[in-house]
């Protein structure tokens, strides 16, 4: 059974259409010690599959040592957005989201994907400025 329903699905090409750049979403699972990751990991695949410039990273968090922690992740499961290698480079923005994203958590995985998709902030010049 789809966790996306076909409704659902309609509204999420309409907000993927704005993607400027691929983006990969790199799921760090644990499905025996953590089950709430099994169920992470098949949302992210769905949501993959509706559009082609998203794509699905899965890393073992026991037996993809080296990725975990490249990606810094901490616990599972975890979800890292990436923007796809350009010229050969992956950026990494330093998002991460952390649990099941579900409710508001899961507008904030479809906003942190179209963020990193654009490559720049979306902050004020302002905020820019005092960050700086």
């Amino acid at each position: 059974m789809a966790l996306i329903d076909e409704q659902i699905a309609g509204q999420l090409r309409q907000e993927l259409a704005q993607l400027e750049q691929p983006v990969r979403l790199a799921v760090a699972f644990q499905t025996l010690a953590d089950p709430e990751s099994e169920e992470v990991r098949r949302l992210v695949e769905e949501l993959c599959g509706l559009d082609p410039r998203l794509r699905y990273e899965p890393v073992n968090f026991v037996l993809d040592q080296a990725r975990v922690a490249a990606l810094g992740f901490k616990r599972t499961p975890a979800i890292a957005v990436l923007q796809e290698p350009v010229e050969g480079q992956e950026r990494d923005f330093g998002l991460r989201l952390y649990g099941l994203p579900s409710g508001y958590e899961f507008g904030s995985l479809i906003e942190a994907v179209l963020d990193v998709s654009s490559g720049r902030p979306q902050l004020q010049p302002a905020t820019l400025e005092a960050l700086r």
